[in-house]
């Protein structure tokens, strides 16, 4: 599994890209074909905001988007939203 963190507009800490790393690396569990994993730090103003793309087989695509006042909730927050989407595709072609 392929993941890249992009920051267009910041500077990324290494502990912010290793909690990245960490979090998204638990996708696995909910649906085990996913390939690549795209996650876009940027802060719009004063607010950050995070969005991850999860690229599956058989062309699925996964997004899940937040903007907040913390970036680690808004990492939590739109994983969060990318689990459920996974969880629910994974039972619909069960």
């Amino acid at each position: 599994m392929n993941i890249v963190v992009k920051a267009p507009h910041m500077d990324v800490t290494e502990a912010i890209k290793q909690y990245v790393d960490t979090k998204v690396a638990k996708l696995n569990r909910y649906y085990s074909n996913v390939h690549t994993i795209e996650v876009t730090l940027d802060v719009e103003g004063d607010k950050p905001s995070v969005e991850i793309i999860a690229s599956a087989a058989h062309k699925s695509v996964f997004i899940g988007t937040q903007r907040g006042d913390d970036m680690y909730t808004c990492i939590d927050q739109a994983l969060h939203k990318v689990q459920e989407q996974l969880r629910r595709h994974k039972d619909k072609i069960r």
